[in-house]
């Protein structure tokens, strides 16, 4: 087993994951009327949809470039 790999693959993972976290938030920062957090504990599932529909496009922006 090649421990390079490994440790290669782990540092990809959080740097895709660090990348998502960042992207969130200036998304957040570029929509100030939208107050995502608020909407959620609210419990609007439109807000969630589309919460998921951005994460999904930047995970698959962010596994195409890590490639």
């Amino acid at each position: 087993m090649e421990w390079s790999i490994i440790l290669l693959n782990l540092m990809y993972a959080v740097i895709g994951v660090v990348l998502m976290f960042v992207s969130y938030k200036v998304f957040d920062l570029l929509s100030p009327k939208i107050n995502f957090e608020e909407e959620l504990k609210k419990g609007n599932i439109a807000v969630a949809i589309f919460i998921a529909a951005l994460f999904i496009a930047i995970s698959l922006i962010i596994g195409g470039s890590l490639n």
